[in-house]
């Protein structure tokens, strides 16, 4: 794990207590991962094995299920509740027939064994990943020759009108650093990826007030997780000094909040040698079928 990335045990309580309320302030996800999964359709691809990474609540798995229906799905998740919420997604049946699986586990870590998958689908969880070689490293790792990476994360310029103005304030980081497009391209690559395709779409919602925009923010689970943020309660005076700074964005529409969304494919071209040797590796197929 990068030194200065996200601290991953904030934000898989983060997730874990946003869970029972995601989907109802998911509206820019759900657009998101609906362009994702429309993009699929000019990839000639039939996975035996695919994999949702950060699924969230899961709504991808049945979408995924339609477009390959032989394909054994597998939804991993970093938060256990966000886990167990993408089960209901999976099928009772196709889970005791092994063919549906629910993991908790760490992107940047995966429990499955090398050259296993040949479809990774991730909608907006790779930005929660501090360490974008071991990341990828790792995507090469459990991908199959000829494997396709799928994938859609947030750039820079996210939330940058809310970044901006907790600057004014306080200089202490409120939100996580975002990877930009040049670092994703260059660790897809170092990876051993191969004709990787990317593309930059930017989304703007926008807000009555602030408070707003900070509920939504804590409904999705998406509070401050940087490892260098600050601890305790944010004083009133600060906050207030920053709603201030923010009002001064204010257009007719209301308060804006950019979001600046990364999309990206790549296929797994040769072998890649396993990142790290100590690490413990489970085959699926290992996994008992009558598990749930």
């Amino acid at each position: 794990m990068a030194e200065h990335g996200p601290d991953k045990r904030q934000v898989r309580r983060n997730f874990g207590r946003a869970s029972p309320a995601y989907d109802r302030f998911a509206s820019l996800q759900r657009e998101v991962r609906e362009r994702l999964l429309a993009a699929l359709d000019g990839l000639s691809i039939a996975p035996r094995r695919l994999v949702d990474i950060g699924t969230g609540t899961g709504h991808a798995l049945p979408e995924l299920g339609r477009r390959y229906p032989k394909a054994e799905r597998i939804a991993l998740d970093l938060a256990p509740e966000m886990a167990h919420a993408a089960r209901r997604q999976t099928s009772r049946w196709r889970r005791w027939r092994g063919r549906d699986h629910v993991l908790c586990a760490d992107a940047e870590a995966l429990p499955l064994a090398d050259a296993s998958c040949d479809l990774l689908f991730s909608s907006l969880a790779f930005q929660w990943c501090g360490d974008l070689t071991r990341l990828f490293g790792e995507c090469r790792r459990v991908l199959r020759p000829g494997g396709l990476l799928h994938f859609a994360t947030f750039g820079p310029d996210t939330l940058h009108e809310l970044r901006t103005s907790w600057q004014t304030v306080d200089p202490r980081p409120h939100l996580i650093d975002f990877h930009p497009l040049h670092a994703i391209g260059d660790a897809v690559a170092a990876a051993g990826f191969a004709n990787t395709v990317v593309d930059v779409d930017r989304l703007r919602l926008d807000y009555p007030n602030v408070a707003s925009l900070m509920a939504d923010l804590k409904g999705l689970g998406a509070r401050n997780a940087h490892r260098d943020r600050p601890r305790g309660l944010t004083t009133r005076t600060r906050l207030q000094a920053m709603t201030q700074a923010y009002e001064t964005l204010r257009t007719p529409a209301g308060l804006p909040a950019s979001y600046e969304v990364i999309y990206g494919h790549a296929w797994a071209a040769e072998p890649h040698p396993r990142a790290n040797l100590h690490e413990q590796r489970i085959d699926i197929e290992k996994i008992g079928g009558r598990h749930r």
